[in-house]
């Protein structure tokens, strides 16, 4: 499944699928403070980079909820990988902490002049946080990032895992993005 859309100069793609097929600039990784990859999404991104990602995260930690850095993509045919702090040491995420980690990773983007990022749904898996509410927050801060720094990104993509994620985080995003 498939969906795009254009906002302030950007094509906004939502797919369903593996985000380490992503074939842009920068993958955004679902993290925790400690920078530990160990399963769902950053699990994914660790055995398709490889460990060296890991230990580069790892080597920037801990960071604070909400915040972001970077590191190489390893094996991936990408220019970074973005980890968000979605999460601390007690796995739970909250609305503010994907709204934050979200902002600072299209800020880090922009800055690396990266042009094209794919997220995943952030802390709705390990995190538990709901899937459509997830679209919405990360809608509502794309469109506001947009907003400011219209020529910031060419392409973000947003990849979900399932046919029902995609539907709800879709349905989350777009009112966001269309109001």
């Amino acid at each position: 499944m498939e969906r795009e859309m254009r906002i302030c100069g950007t094509w906004v793609i939502f797919r369903e699928g593996d985000i380490c097929s992503y074939r842009g600039d920068a993958i955004v990784n679902a993290a925790n403070d400690r920078l530990w990859m160990g399963s769902g999404v950053a699990g994914a991104i660790r055995r398709s980079a490889g460990e060296e990602v890991e230990a580069e995260a790892i080597s920037k930690g801990p960071i604070r909820v909400g915040s972001a850095v970077a590191t190489g993509a390893g094996r991936l045919p990408l220019k970074a990988v973005i980890h968000c702090a979605v999460m601390g040491q007690d796995l739970k995420t909250s609305r503010e902490a994907i709204r934050s980690s979200t902002g600072e990773a299209l800020r880090l983007a922009a800055e690396m002049e990266l042009r094209r990022i794919a997220f995943p749904a952030l802390g709705t898996g390990v995190g538990g946080f709901p899937v459509e509410e997830c679209g919405h927050v990360m809608g509502e801060e794309l469109k506001e990032f947009l907003l400011i720094c219209p020529d910031g990104l060419d392409e973000v993509a947003f990849y979900l895992f399932g046919a029902e994620a995609f539907r709800q985080f879709v349905r989350g995003a777009t009112r966001a993005l269309e109001s």
